[in-house]
């Protein structure tokens, strides 16, 4: 595969190659890799959501934010508090 980018963007690419006494193949390569493990992350997330919207549409067993924020304020602290549990 061959990767087309423009001028400007190329000379910056070797500028931060040569600071960091690196190819620009490889910095290439290392951004690429980290962009398609970000969107891997995004897209199982999206996933988890859309799973945990339909177990509340098919159920209705939820958390509200207060019993949520109380249990994320609790974090820390020497009284952390268990997660909520899901009630109707």
């Amino acid at each position: 595969m061959s990767i087309r980018i423009d001028v400007t963007a190329r000379e910056k690419l070797k500028a931060i190659a040569q600071r960091q006494k690196r190819s620009p193949h490889a910095l290439a390569t290392e951004a690429i890799n980290q962009l398609i493990e970000q969107q891997e992350r995004e897209y199982a997330w999206q996933e988890s959501c859309d799973a945990a919207l339909k177990h509340f549409d098919e159920t209705g067993l939820h958390a509200t934010p207060d019993e949520v924020m109380a249990w994320v304020d609790s974090w820390g602290t020497d009284k952390e508090l268990p997660p909520p549990l899901c009630h109707p």
